[in-house]
């Protein structure tokens, strides 16, 4: 938090401000960037099934983000979260949840659905508004209700467009929006988080691992060298993107976060057709256009809010000087 009241506290032309605005701007580009352009990587991934991956992914993330924090000696909040059971159980849900995630987009991506994964995060805002409008009773302005019924309609077209209900989209949405209303009330960093997940997460992957090396149908030890490098890298890929974005959300406003959220979406959908060539016929056009006009006029609303509460912000300030003038 500290970055981002320096930022504010200082003139925006200051060099100082303006570089870590670039700074922040970059590490963002970077993390959107690394996590739209993951389909690329989960495919090397083969022989090894997604189960065996996401396993994988959750021990050698833990052991990238341990060996971070050791390094920058962070570990004050480990203690301060064992003192805490509610909390505790409450990162034993994230990391269920974000497993759910992990599994069903690596299996997605390695069965030819990366246009329908995509679909997913696209969607997810238009789901974390519905989630508070459910779960926590949060009140719409009209231009959101408005969106979320026009995402709706989309998931209707969709359905017809697929034969099926995209429940690929639907899983990854929701898995992803849940993660992200129990991530707030955990409140942790972003390495922190993903330590205390992976931590929890460890024991039951390395136990498959070691089942499937038991039963000879390890890749890892069965396919080489080369294969067994890339799946213990599948760590990096995990912690790597969520570094940048860490240095980015400390450094830029949450409305262009907001809007750099969306590139992710939009690699994996063109990766998808124009890569991995999958189809897409009219009526899957025709229900993501359905799905970009909920999230352009979402985003059209939340742009003018932010810019009306900046604005009532630099009122009070006003009112406020020309009290204490006044005073003086």
């Amino acid at each position: 938090m500290s970055g981002t009241s320096k930022n504010s506290g200082s003139p925006k032309g200051s060099g100082g401000s303006a570089s870590e605005d670039r700074i922040g701007l970059l590490n963002g580009f970077a993390a959107y960037g690394m996590w739209g352009l993951v389909p690329l990587f989960w495919p090397l991934l083969k022989p090894a099934g997604a189960v065996e991956i996401l396993a994988h992914r959750m021990v050698w993330s833990l052991v990238v983000v341990g060996v971070a924090l050791v390094f920058v000696r962070r570990w004050a909040w480990a203690g301060a979260l064992l003192r805490q059971p509610r909390r505790l159980a409450l990162v034993a849900v994230a990391a269920t949840v974000i497993s759910v995630n992990w599994g069903v987009y690596i299996w997605a991506v390695n069965s030819g659905h990366v246009v329908e994964a995509s679909l997913g995060y696209f969607i997810n805002p238009l789901v974390t508004i519905a989630m508070g409008v459910l779960l926590l009773k949060e009140r719409l302005r009209p231009v959101q209700w408005v969106a979320v019924a026009t995402g709706f309609a989309a998931v209707v077209v969709l359905t017809v467009g697929y034969g099926r209900p995209p429940w690929i989209s639907l899983v990854l949405a929701f898995s992803f929006a849940t993660y992200g209303l129990v991530k707030k009330k955990v409140d942790l960093g972003g390495v922190e988080s993903l330590a205390a997940e992976t931590a929890i997460q460890f024991l039951p992957a390395l136990g498959y691992l070691l089942w499937l090396v038991g039963h000879g149908e390890s890749s890892f030890v069965n396919d080489g060298s080369g294969h067994a490098v890339l799946l213990a890298s599948t760590g990096l890929v995990t912690a790597l993107p969520l570094v940048c974005f860490g240095a980015a959300a400390i450094r830029v406003p949450l409305s262009t976060l907001g809007l750099l959220q969306y590139l992710a979406p939009v690699f994996q959908f063109l990766l998808g057709i124009l890569y991995f060539h999958e189809a897409m016929p009219v009526e899957r056009w025709a229900g993501f256009a359905l799905v970009w006009l909920a999230l352009i006029l979402l985003t059209g609303d939340a742009l003018r809010s932010a810019r009306r509460t900046r604005q009532s912000l630099v009122v009070a300030r006003g009112g406020q000087a020309e009290s204490a003038a006044v005073d003086a």
